[in-house]
């Protein structure tokens, strides 16, 4: 997962997730009102693996493996808050975010230029348009590339062009993303 699906994702939580995989499962199992069935056709294994996940007899408890792991946070992670997640995303579709980055941003000028592409640190607030088409776009399955696209153009027509008021024609540079967070409402 890149910078930005990352950030998208903790702006649109309130909570953090279960820390450990015993936690996690129990709240896979209680998302699925206890049946072990429906948590082991989430994860592709058998009932009885589930089962034996979450036994609380002794000796008869085994540990889910690597992949296993991975397949238990994504699906918590997939289920986590969702009311709570399209309310906040809507407040950004309405009302717009504001995206703290570290990237390599500018565009290209003369030599020495104070817009060269050079790392900055930008908090700017974003249009709810902005958000519409970053969230449509994460929904369609783009790449971080296709996000960097729409955030580079959006950050582009807020910084450097005030708004659509000068620097028109400009190419906007905005790569090497240290880290972007997003803060909604």
């Amino acid at each position: 997962m890149g910078e930005i699906v990352q950030g998208l994702e903790r702006a649109l939580r309130t909570r953090p997730i279960p820390s450990d995989t015993k936690a996690r499962l129990r709240f896979l199992l209680a998302a699925h009102r206890g049946s072990t069935l429906r948590v082991a056709a989430v994860l592709g294994v058998s009932q009885r693996t589930v089962q034996r996940w979450v036994t609380k007899k002794p000796g008869a408890r085994r540990q889910p493996g690597p992949a296993q792991i991975q397949a238990i946070e994504a699906a918590v992670l997939e289920r986590w808050q969702p009311r709570i997640r399209a309310r906040l995303q809507a407040r950004a579709e309405a009302e717009g975010f504001v995206l703290h980055t570290r990237a390599r941003f500018g565009f290209a000028a003369a030599a020495g230029a104070s817009d060269d592409p050079r790392v900055r640190r930008i908090t700017q607030h974003l249009s709810g348009e902005v958000a519409r088409e970053l969230f449509a776009a994460r929904d369609a399955g783009a790449g971080e590339q296709q996000q960097l696209m729409v955030l580079a153009r959006a950050l582009g027509h807020a910084y450097f062009r005030a708004d659509g008021q000068r620097a028109h024609g400009v190419h906007i540079a905005f790569t090497d993303v240290e880290f972007a967070d997003f803060s909604i409402g």
